[in-house]
C-alpha cells in the first residue's frame, strides 16, 4: 500500500450520519487532503456550501446507487482522478468513498481488486461503517443490507449517542458484538470523530506489524462497551485442549442472517490443508462469505502472513516479518450470511487436519464433512 493511494469506504444505512461524518471529516484540518467520491441524489449529499468551497477536490458521481454501476462509474472516477493528480491539477493523498444507504461494501472492495488499473495505483485502507444509536437495533433487525454494512466493517462509528437512552445503547451494543464483534467502535459527537481514527485500518499493507494485525483480526477490548456477551471472537477464551478450541457459537437473533465463526490453531498449518480448506469453502459456499480474514502460519514457512478476502476474491497475502520466534498461532475469522453456524464451525475444524504420515501423493481425507455441510 506504500506506493497506492489508500480509499477509505464510508458506508452505513439510510440515515445514519454518513454524509454529517463526511462533512465534519473534510473541514478538519489533521484529516489531510482528501478527494472524495459521493453519490449525488437528491439533497442527500455533501452541503452545496462545502462542495463549492472545495470543488477541486469533491467528485460527485452520476445520480443513483455506487453498486448499480460500479464496475464502469466508479472505475472511471477514480481514474480521473489519479489522472488530474499526475497532471498537477488535483493535490490528495487519499480518497474517501460514500456509499448510499442500501449499498453493499462487497462489489467496491471487488471492483479495487479486479480492476488492473485500479489495484496498480489504489488500495482499499478500510470499510467504516456508520450506525445510529437511537433506530440502530430496530435497523439492523429489520434490513440486511444493514447487517452486511456492519459485518464488513473494520470500524463502526456510532452516531446520535446523545439522543439514544441507555437501553437503547444497550440492546444496540450486543447486536454489534454478534454481527461484528472484532469491529472497533467509536462514538461520534454531533458527527465529529477524532482525526486519524477512520484512517490506516486495513493490514494489508507491507508494513503491517504484529499488533496492528492483531488488533485488526480481533479488535480491542477497550473501544467497545463491557458487556457479558464481548470477547464472541474467541481469541480472549481461556487456553484450553488445541482441538476444542473453536469459539462458541454466538446465539444470533432469529431475524439476523449473518453469523461469525472463528477458530485458533496453535500448531503450524499443513500448506494443503489450507489450501484444501479454502478452495473448499469458496467453491462451495463463496458467495455467502462477507469477510474472511485471518494471521496464518504455514508449515515450513518461517513468518505468518495475513490475508483477507470477500466472497471469493483476496487480496494478495502479506508476510509479517516482525513476528516474534515460538508464537506459531493461527487465527481466522469468518463472518457469512445464510450459512449455519454448525457448517461454518466444521469448515473451520477442517483446518486441524493433517496429512497421513508418509502421504506424499494423495489429497486430504475429509471424514467427518461433507459438500452438503459445507
Amino acid at each position: 500500500m506504500q506506493s497506492q493511494i489508500p480509499i477509505t469506504l464510508l458506508t452505513g444505512f439510510l440515515g445514519a450520519g454518513k454524509t454529517t461524518l463526511l462533512n465534519h471529516l473534510l473541514h478538519d484540518p489533521a484529516a489531510g487532503r482528501i478527494a472524495v467520491v459521493v453519490n449525488e441524489f437528491g439533497d442527500a449529499g455533501l452541503d452545496h456550501d462545502l462542495i463549492e468551497e472545495t470543488a477541486e477536490d469533491v467528485v460527485l458521481m452520476a445520480a443513483g446507487c455506487i453498486c448499480c454501476s460500479i464496475r464502469g462509474d466508479l472505475s472511471r472516477t477514480l481514474m480521473s482522478l489519479l489522472n488530474r493528480r499526475t497532471q498537477g491539477e488535483l493535490a490528495f493523498d487519499r480518497v474517501v468513498i460514500e456509499t448510499t444507504g442500501l449499498a453493499d461494501p462487497g462489489p467496491v472492495h471487488h471492483t479495487l481488486l479486479i480492476d488492473k488499473e485500479l489495484a496498480a495505483s489504489f488500495a482499499l485502507d478500510g470499510i467504516v461503517t456508520a450506525v445510529d444509536s437511537v433506530l440502530g437495533e430496530n435497523t439492523l433487525n429489520q434490513h440486511a443490507e444493514a447487517q452486511a454494512q456492519v459485518a464488513m466493517a473494520d470500524r463502526i462509528v456510532l452516531t446520535k449517542r446523545d439522543l439514544a437512552n441507555r437501553a437503547a445503547k444497550r440492546a444496540l451494543a450486543r447486536l454489534l458484538d454478534r454481527l461484528n464483534p472484532g469491529a472497533q467502535r467509536i462514538e461520534a459527537d454531533h458527527g465529529a470523530v477524532p482525526s486519524g481514527t477512520l484512517f490506516s485500518l486495513s493490514a494489508m499493507r507491507k508494513e503491517t506489524s504484529r499488533s496492528h494485525a492483531l488488533d485488526w483480526l480481533a479488535g480491542s477490548a477497550a473501544a467497545a462497551p463491557a458487556d457479558p456477551l464481548a470477547g464472541l471472537s474467541g481469541f480472549d477464551l481461556p487456553q484450553a485442549d488445541p482441538m476444542l478450541e473453536i469459539s462458541a457459537p454466538s446465539h444470533h437473533a432469529t431475524d439476523s442472517r449473518i453469523v461469525t465463526e472463528s477458530v485458533t490453531i496453535d500448531t503450524p498449518v499443513p500448506a494443503r490443508v489450507f489450501d484444501f480448506w479454502l478452495d473448499t469453502l469458496i467453491a462451495l459456499r463463496g458467495a455467502d462469505i462477507l469477510r474472511l480474514k485471518g494471521i496464518v502460519h504455514i508449515e515450513d514457512v518461517p513468518t505468518p502472513f495475513v490475508f483477507h478476502g470477500v466472497q471469493h476474491i483476496f487480496e494478495p497475502p502479506v508476510p509479517l516479518k516482525d513476528w516474534p520466534a515460538g508464537d506459531h498461532t493461527s487465527r481466522v475469522v469468518v463472518i457469512a450470511r445464510d450459512f449455519p453456524q454448525e457448517d461454518l464451525r466444521q469448515s473451520l475444524a477442517m483446518l486441524r487436519m493433517r496429512p497421513k504420515e508418509g502421504d506424499e501423493t494423495q489429497g486430504i481425507t475429509v471424514h467427518t464433512l461433507s459438500a452438503e455441510a459445507l
